[in-house]
């Protein structure tokens, strides 16, 4: 069964990492009450009172910890991002979202409570990669602006308060802030150990494809 970090976290960033062992993989789904599936973002940004992953925040990972089993060794063209996203000059909004064009987008862009796709790659400020959508080979689908994903990837796909949205075609990385991101609790905590520390700064390499 293969799983996903971002939510599907965004949720619409690497260096090389070990595959965990079959046996711990376990894919976030978007329903509170099941475990994780495919959607890391969707469900990982905000605990429910029963403290299973929900809809919202397995897409809000908008990476779903479908990352235990698809989680790869980094590539060259993934360290070539890392190093690409270091280089990269931010701009930083007031929310704390910081972002960078790499590529212009040439189509519409998107519109809140719309379907979208969008390929992405999360990573830790240390170059650790987290997820990849790449790596499944499918673009994570969400709707955008309706906390399906992420803070961050809301704002930072669809645009505001700073912010310019996303074009389709575009190619933007995004550095989210604790708060926008997973917060104080982190996200594929288990056995004392987690898959992204509370209170981690997050990168994501996001490209918008459009609309689904």
């Amino acid at each position: 069964m293969a799983t996903t970090l971002v939510s599907h976290i965004s949720i619409k960033c690497s260096s090389s990492i070990s595959t965990p062992s079959n046996k711990h993989h376990q894919a976030i789904k978007p329903c509170c009450s099941k475990p994780i599936t495919n959607n890391y973002i969707q469900h990982l940004s905000k605990p429910t009172e029963s403290s299973a992953f929900s809809r919202r925040e397995a897409i809000r990972f908008g990476l779903c910890l479908n990352f235990f089993d698809n989680l790869l060794p980094a590539s060259a063209a993934a360290e070539s991002n890392t190093a690409t996203a270091a280089a990269c000059e931010f701009t930083v909004a007031d929310s704390g979202l910081a972002f960078c064009d790499k590529v212009v987008g040439y189509g519409s862009q998107a519109e809140k409570g719309q379907l979208i796709k969008a390929h992405y790659v999360g990573k830790l400020v240390s170059g650790k990669v987290f997820d990849s959508s790449y790596n499944r080979g499918k673009p994570l689908t969400f709707r955008i602006g309706v906390g399906e994903v992420i803070k961050g990837w809301d704002q930072g796909i669809l645009g505001g308060d700073g912010v310019p949205p996303m074009l389709a075609g575009g190619k933007r990385t995004l550095k989210l802030p604790p708060q926008l991101g997973y917060g104080m609790r982190g996200a594929g905590c288990k056995g004392g150990s987690c898959i992204i520390p509370p209170d981690s700064v997050l990168l994501f390499d996001v490209e918008f494809i459009g609309k689904a």
